[in-house]
C-alpha cells in the first residue's frame, strides 16, 4: 500500500510538473503577444518550414501533457486519445515541418506557396487582410492573443480538473470547476482544438475538430451513465443542477443576487 501511495504521488508531481510548465509556457507567449506591438515582418517559407526536430519537441509536450491528464481507460477513451493525438501531430507537421494545406491553397489564389511565410501562414489573418478587413499584421496579433489565451485556459481547465478528480479518489466530484460544469477536462481539450484552428488552421485539423468534439460529447454522456450507476440519486442531483459543459452563467448571476439580498 506504501509503494502504491509513493506511485500515486510522484504520478501527481510529474503531472504537475508537465502542466505548470506547458501552462507557463502559454501564459509567457500570451503575455509576450500582449505586449508586443503588431509588425509587419514574417519568417520566409524556407526558413520557418522543415524544422522537424520543432515538430517532434512540441508534439511530444502536448502529446505528453493531453496523456498525463486524461490517461484512457477503455477502448472509447482509446479511440479518443488516439484521434486527438493524429489532431496535434498533423497540426504541427503542417505548422513546422510540411505545410500541404499552404500547397493546397497557394495555387487557388494564384500565388505561390514560398510567398508564405511565418506571418501569412497564419491563414485566418491572412484571409481579413485579403478581404481588406485587418491589415495581415494586426490579424495575426489578433490571433495569436486569442488562441493563446484559449489554449491557456483548456490547459488549466485539463490539469485542474484531473487534480480533483485525483485527489478524491473515487468520490464523486462537486465542488471547483465542478460546480460550474460536469466535465472541465473536456471542455478543456475542445477549447485547445478550438484555439489552434484560430491561430494556424489547416484542412485537416479543421475537418476533425467538429469529429473529436463529438466524440468527446459522446463521451461525456457515457461517463454521465456510468456515474448515474455508480451514484445513484446523488449524481442525478447533481447533473440537473450543473450543466455538462456550458456554464448557466444566468442563473449562477441570479444566485449571486439572491445571496447579496439575503
Amino acid at each position: 500500500m506504501k509503494a502504491t501511495s509513493l506511485k500515486r504521488t510522484g504520478m501527481a508531481w510529474l503531472g504537475w510538473a508537465v502542466a505548470l510548465a506547458a501552462i507557463g509556457f502559454w501564459i509567457w507567449l500570451f503575455l509576450e503577444t500582449v505586449t508586443m506591438r503588431p509588425a509587419g515582418y514574417s519568417v520566409p517559407f524556407e526558413v520557418w518550414y522543415g524544422n522537424w526536430h520543432g515538430v517532434l519537441v512540441v508534439s511530444a509536450v502536448f502529446l505528453m501533457f493531453v496523456l498525463a491528464f486524461s490517461w484512457p481507460r477503455g477502448r472509447a477513451e482509446w479511440r479518443n486519445a488516439g484521434m486527438y493525438s493524429a489532431f496535434l501531430i498533423s497540426l504541427f507537421v503542417e505548422m513546422f515541418g510540411l505545410p500541404l494545406t499552404i500547397y493546397l491553397v497557394a495555387p487557388l489564389l494564384d500565388i505561390p506557396a514560398l510567398a508564405f511565410g511565418l506571418t501569412e501562414s497564419h491563414l485566418w489573418a491572412y484571409a481579413l487582410d485579403r478581404a481588406g478587413i485587418v491589415p495581415l499584421a494586426r490579424g495575426v496579433y489578433l490571433v495569436m492573443i486569442v488562441s493563446s489565451a484559449l489554449i491557456t485556459v483548456g490547459m488549466a481547465l485539463v490539469a485542474v480538473g484531473w487534480a480533483q478528480v485525483f485527489r478524491a479518489r473515487y468520490q464523486l466530484v462537486t465542488t471547483g470547476l465542478y460546480r460550474i460544469v460536469r466535465h472541465p477536462q473536456y471542455v478543456g481539450l475542445m477549447l485547445i482544438v478550438i484555439a489552434f484552428n484560430i491561430q494556424w488552421p489547416t484542412i485537416l485539423t479543421l475537418a476533425m475538430a467538429p469529429v473529436l468534439i463529438v466524440m468527446y460529447v459522446r463521451q461525456a454522456r457515457r461517463e454521465d451513465r456510468a456515474l448515474a450507476t455508480a451514484f445513484g440519486e446523488q449524481f442525478l442531483r447533481y447533473a440537473a443542477q450543473v450543466p455538462a459543459f456550458v456554464p448557466r452563467l444566468r442563473a449562477r448571476a441570479e444566485l449571486a443576487v439572491r445571496r447579496e439580498e439575503a
